[in-house]
């Protein structure tokens, strides 16, 4: 039984065409055997937005099984940051599908193909915990500097935040009214009894 392949495509600014990568992977799928289940075509959009609508749908139909493989011209047709990419083909592989990418040998249906997907999922994790760790050291080196981290604190009116209060606001409205927190408020109105 012929496997259902789905394609995604893409080029940065209208200007272009993607015609030369769906005819490629056309051909490919061809000579592969695979059936072609749908084209993702997000013409005109930046690799380094992830909320691309044909991405988000062709993602949808992933995890609704609709297709075993999804082929690429290339790696920076899908993503163009290491995270994203490998956010994508974690989300894939847990559909279940495969990954190819026609111009660069990397097939996730084959051995090879998936080591090579572990060593990019280590060399991603290895980045996160890197950015991670510089995080830390520039909170901590802020905090023996003596910055205050965190949100600025905004004053209260108590009086104004105990009148809504009264009036039957709710803590969302109030806190909308004043500008503020709902926390804030109701750190605020907590000190505050109800008049009876």
């Amino acid at each position: 039984m012929s496997k259902k392949v789905a394609l995604y495509i893409r080029v940065s600014t209208d200007s272009q065409s993607t015609q030369g990568q769906l005819l490629e992977l056309q051909e490919y799928c061809k000579r592969q055997g695979w059936t072609v289940a749908k084209v993702y075509d997000d013409s005109g959009v930046s690799g380094g937005k992830y909320d691309r609508p044909a991405l988000q749908s062709m993602l949808a139909d992933a995890a609704k099984g609709r297709f075993q493989i999804l082929a690429c011209h290339k790696i920076d047709r899908l993503a163009r940051s290491t995270i994203d990419l490998l956010n994508i083909l974690t989300q894939l592989k847990n559909a279940g599908v495969d990954f190819v990418s026609i111009t660069q040998a990397i097939d996730t249906t084959n051995s090879a193909g998936r080591m090579l997907m572990t060593f990019l999922g280590a060399i991603a994790e290895w980045e996160r915990e890197t950015i991670i760790s510089r995080v830390k050291m520039g909170l901590n080196l802020a905090k023996m500097r003596g910055v205050r981290l965190g949100r600025p604190t905004k004053p209260i009116d108590i009086a104004e935040a105990v009148r809504l209060r009264d009036k039957g606001a709710s803590l969302r409205t109030i806190a909308k009214e004043l500008g503020v927190g709902c926390g804030t408020v109701y750190r605020a109105l907590a000190a505050v009894p109800k008049s009876p």
